[in-house]
């Protein structure tokens, strides 16, 4: 995720970004698009934020899109705001689309508060996956966090860590933190609160989607603070975008697990079916048609196992 999402608007990014989904909002101005979502900034004051149906994975915006894809992170972001509510606020202000703007909006468009952003990435790991395996190898630690010895990719932790991240603009690349880098740019008692406000979204997260068969193996949220310093879960949150979704029936530590996230695209990325190497300095291949599929496939049924509701 990037700086995006609701708040402070963000510092010009200096390359091309994606062109916002086209249509006019009468008296609003587009602030920003980012690797998936477009900003406007609306008359009274809030922002409305349009989630796209563009995927990124490796610092990229690849092509094509991804069919519904942001219908599915908006819904299933509004489903667990509701889940959530009791630990934290949210920034949705309304759902209804603002007069003028295109019908296809419908679905992928929120109001939301303007609040200003915590230059953090807060992340929580429940297992070992992604960039945490490559860090654990090398140092038995992740984000400054000492693991016990013994742990292979898909290992589930002695209990669930805060590994934060900075927060990067587009085109470059969220760097590991450790919680003491996070006090220094923050405070002590801001960072205190990142860390258990994660980690208890986490936890909620988790235990629900554990009950419907899947396992939230990490996920990133974004927070923001109103004007009286009020902690509000902003942008989106256990989305397949944002988190790691596996099967639990086939929850295998020792590798790489299924998954109902966008890692099907990475792993796509990075296998001589692609030939392309994230280290080339090259554009990534166009998604062939069977991969964007199957990734509308994982994110739609997420959605589904997850809210007991059909997408469509």
């Amino acid at each position: 995720m990037t700086a995006e999402t609701s708040g402070a608007i963000p510092e010009p990014i200096p390359e091309p970004i994606p062109e916002p989904i086209p249509g006019p909002i009468p008296g609003a101005s587009h602030v920003h698009s980012g690797k998936v979502r477009d900003l406007y900034a609306l008359a009274d004051g809030t922002l409305l934020m349009v989630a796209s149906d563009r995927i990124s994975a490796y610092d990229h915006v690849l092509a094509p899109p991804i069919p519904d894809k942001g219908a599915v992170l908006t819904r299933l972001s509004l489903w667990w705001f509701d889940q959530l509510a009791d630990l934290l606020p949210h920034h949705i202000v309304s759902t209804a689309l603002p007069a003028g703007a295109p019908a296809e909006w419908a679905g992928r468009a929120v109001v939301v508060e303007r609040l200003a952003m915590v230059p953090v990435e807060c992340v929580a790991r429940g297992y070992l996956a992604g960039s945490g395996v490559s860090a654990y190898e090398a140092s038995g630690e992740v984000c400054g966090v000492r693991l016990p010895a013994g742990l292979v990719e898909g290992s589930a932790l002695p209990a669930p860590i805060f590994t934060p991240t900075t927060k990067a603009a587009l085109g470059s690349h969220d760097e590991p933190m450790r919680y003491s880098e996070v006090e220094a740019q923050v405070g002590p008692e801001l960072a205190a609160e990142l860390r258990r406000i994660t980690l208890d979204v986490y936890r909620r997260g988790h235990e629900i989607a554990a009950a419907q068969g899947i396992i939230v193996a990490d996920t990133k949220i974004e927070i923001g603070r109103r004007a009286d310093g009020t902690l509000v879960l902003a942008d989106e949150v256990l989305t397949p975008d944002s988190s790691r979704f596996w099967p639990l029936d086939s929850w295998a530590p020792g590798g790489p697990q299924p998954s109902y996230d966008k890692q099907y695209v990475r792993d796509w990325l990075v296998s001589p079916a692609s030939g392309w190497d994230p280290a080339s300095g090259e554009s990534p291949p166009r998604l062939p048609d069977e991969v964007v599929a199957a990734t509308r496939k994982r994110y739609v049924e997420s959605y589904e196992r997850l809210t007991g509701e059909t997408f469509g």
